[in-house]
């Protein structure tokens, strides 16, 4: 980084400094910022709509194609532009600062009858006793630097009392400049750089560049945005924050921070589903260009999740709303077929094993919950499904790490983050009393069954779902915080994860390798009744408790074709296996009553 030089800054400068002008230019930019949006908007919402709606062939194709790119140069103007209202305006509130410091320091001389001069040294008059005659010391100048214009008193000779008042008005004054002066200089390298390409695309590299650009103004700008972002508050409390804030408050936590309110639980899904639309566009142009394989992995899904979100949805489907998007860890993203805030009943579906943000996961998770948000709102019109990726669920090709499938750690860890989302839906839909279904397959099923064994359980959830689960971590459905009545599993007789052996009839058999087969009797007294899986009581056993709904046998796991674990992934899909999709829409959709149940294990 450049060293910042001498400063030139005088202490009357920074005192005429008129802050209201650089909010005022401020206010410009976000008027330009506001318009880009009003036009990005209208492009989204109503030309490219009516375009698809009324016109096909090739040129229709074409335009739609110009007016997404139109749409996109709207918003890339609308980050820049929120981008130098946020400067300037955090600009004249550190400068505000420093002219509150100067201003109390000059009051002070006044009062003293002190002069303050030019270069900021501080003279001040006679005063005190001398120890010999008792006359009056003399006057002097105290400076930036410490120094005084008199010679330093002996031993004998008493200190002007006012000596030490001078000083410490010079260094008030002195400090408040060279503050002020630093701030000009760094906010002068930012507005430098906040500049776009020329030409009419806004092409990768240059969203590469704005990913740049906010990460600096998010730097500068910390004090006066960031750190009044409530992130160790409730949802209610954050929900709350955020309707206490001005327009031009939420305008610039948008422009600036989509990142951080794009993934705060608590913010109304509206809010966040626009802070992440723009906060996907950064993460892609961040990415681009890397060539490690997370980075690569990572921008596939990315791209695949903004190909649906530019994409119109079809005669019958929900609209998509962004409720997250992160690179961290393994990847985050949030997808709701829906708007969770008005819908009166909301599922969260969580992912397992093997899930990542990659083009897999962007194409048939979340077609798992746009398959359940169809099928709910079969039921009930008022019915929305999200896909919740809100954690690093364990991998089979992470190294020392894809150990995690067979531990407790993530699921922990997972269930806190999933049970922060739960209490954000319950603290912003309109509804009051909402019915949200916590649904969970395969190693999600042990996330979700962690999340209801901190506190009280899984904030605003009233039904749980577990399919293709290899046990929850309890042994018995009530201890997930529901009635077991509320408790719903499926299980496919060939879902090999499903019927995952017992910790301990593993460790029998490890020991009967070596010591014969009578050891694996150690097994069978340890499960006696054959319905303990990896983590804890089969969820499809009498024992467990739960409400056992019917699914599809799946596919062996051999067969001519070779080996097939389909039978752990068709659970939602409507087409391959109709009986389950169909009893999990009725749980969504609040009528659990009518679900064709199946006997227990």
């Amino acid at each position: 980084m450049t060293p910042m030089p001498t400063p030139t800054l005088t202490w009357a400068q920074l005192r005429d400094v008129k802050c209201a002008e650089l909010e005022g230019a401020a206010d410009g930019w976000g008027k330009s910022s506001n318009r880009a949006d009003a036009a990005r908007d209208r492009i989204e919402q109503q030309l490219l709509t009516g375009l698809r709606d009324t016109q096909e062939g090739e040129a229709a194709q074409a335009a739609v194609a110009r007016l997404r790119q139109l749409g996109r140069n709207f918003q890339y103007v609308y980050t820049e532009c929120g981008l130098l209202r946020t400067t300037l305006n955090s600009l004249a509130h550190e400068m505000r600062t420093q002219q509150r410091a100067l201003t109390e320091a000059l009051e002070d001389a006044a009062a003293l009858k002190f002069t303050v001069h030019a270069n900021g040294s501080v003279t001040y008059p006679a005063g005190g006793e001398g120890l010999v005659d008792g006359a009056p010391l003399r006057g002097g100048t105290a400076s930036s630097s410490g120094t005084s214009g008199l010679m330093p008193p002996s031993g004998l000779i008493a200190p002007n009392p006012h000596a030490a008042k001078a000083q410490d008005i010079a260094d008030r004054v002195c400090g408040a400049v060279r503050a002020a002066a630093e701030i000009d200089w760094r906010y002068a390298g930012i507005l430098r750089r906040l500049k776009a390409e020329e030409g009419l695309k806004v092409p990768a590299s240059t969203w590469k560049d704005a990913a740049g650009d906010a990460a600096e103004v998010r730097d500068a700008a910390g004090a006066y945005l960031k750190d009044a972002i409530p992130h160790d508050a409730s949802p209610e409390a954050r929900r709350d924050w955020w309707a206490g804030l001005t327009q031009e408050q939420r305008e610039e936590y948008l422009a600036v921070y989509p990142d951080q309110i794009g993934n705060l639980d608590g913010i109304p899904a509206l809010v966040r589903d626009a802070a992440n639309r723009d906060n996907l566009q950064l993460l892609i142009g961040k990415l681009e260009g890397r060539d490690d394989e997370k980075s690569m992995t990572q921008l596939a899904g990315l791209r695949e999740i903004d190909r649906q979100l530019g994409a119109a949805a079809k005669p019958g489907e929900p609209p998509m709303f962004l409720l997250g998007v992160s690179d961290e860890g393994n990847g985050r993203a949030i997808v709701s077929y829906g708007n969770p805030d008005t819908s009166k009943n909301v599922a969260a579906y969580v992912p397992g094993l093997n899930t990542s943000l990659d083009e897999d996961f962007a194409k048939n998770d979340l077609k798992r919950a746009l398959d359940t948000a169809k099928g709910s709102r079969y039921h009930d019109p008022s019915s929305a499904a999200i896909a919740w990726l809100g954690y690093d669920a364990p991998q089979l090709v992470d190294g020392f790490h894809s150990l995690a499938v067979a531990g407790d750690g993530r699921a922990v860890d997972g269930g806190r983050r999933f049970n922060e989302f739960t209490g954000g839906l319950a603290a912003t839909n309109e509804n009051g009393d909402p019915h949200i279904t916590a649904i969970g397959h395969s190693y999600g099923s042990r996330t979700v069954g962690a999340a209801a064994q901190q506190g009280d359980g899984i904030p605003g959830v009233d039904d749980i779902v577990l399919v293709g689960s290899p046990g929850v971590g309890v042994d018995r459905a009530e201890d997930l915080g529901l009635d077991k009545e509320h408790v719903f599993v499926g299980a496919a007789e060939n879902d090999v994860v499903t019927k995952l052996p017992a910790k301990q009839q593993v460790a029998a058999g490890a020991v009967a390798a070596l010591s014969g087969p009578f050891v694996y009797v150690v097994g069978d007294i340890a499960d006696q009744g054959d319905d303990d899986l990896w983590f804890g009581k089969d969820p499809a056993s009498e024992a467990f408790g739960a409400r056992r709904f019917r699914v599809d046998d799946g596919p062996s796991l051999a067969s001519s074709g070779g080996l097939s674990l389909d039978a752990h992934s068709q659970y939602f899909d409507p087409r391959r296996d109709a009986a389950s999709a169909h009893n999990i829409s009725l749980i969504a959709a609040g009528r659990s009553q009518k679900i064709n149940t199946q006997e227990y294990r």
